[in-house]
């Protein structure tokens, strides 16, 4: 494998009605507040990226009792803002971020 080849980091996510997502997880944070991961979605078909409106979702890593890892959206707006900008800040060297409220 060449050194210099891009391979990203996907994840799959099963949706409360069954249904399988694939991301690809652009980063990773620890804050005192959590752990939270910054994703974007991953399409097979073509016309599906056309129609994809590029946000980055970012959700809460949450463990239960039984060690297992789930996604959870970020319920409270003040903190799903906070760290939306530190990925903003992170991110920014790779993505274009629209930031009008």
């Amino acid at each position: 494998m060449n050194e210099n080849e891009y391979n990203p980091d996907l994840i799959s996510v099963v949706d409360e009605n069954g249904v399988e997502h694939v991301f690809e997880e652009l980063d990773r944070i620890e804050t005192d507040d959590g752990r939270f991961v910054a994703l974007l979605p991953v399409y097979q078909e073509a016309e599906e990226i056309l129609d994809d409106d590029g946000e980055l979702i970012i959700l809460s890593v949450v463990e239960d009792e039984d060690g297992e890892t789930y996604l959870e959206p970020i319920e409270d707006d003040k903190l799903f803002d906070e760290i939306g900008k530190i990925f903003e800040e992170r991110l920014e060297d790779l993505f274009e971020f629209d930031t009008e409220e």
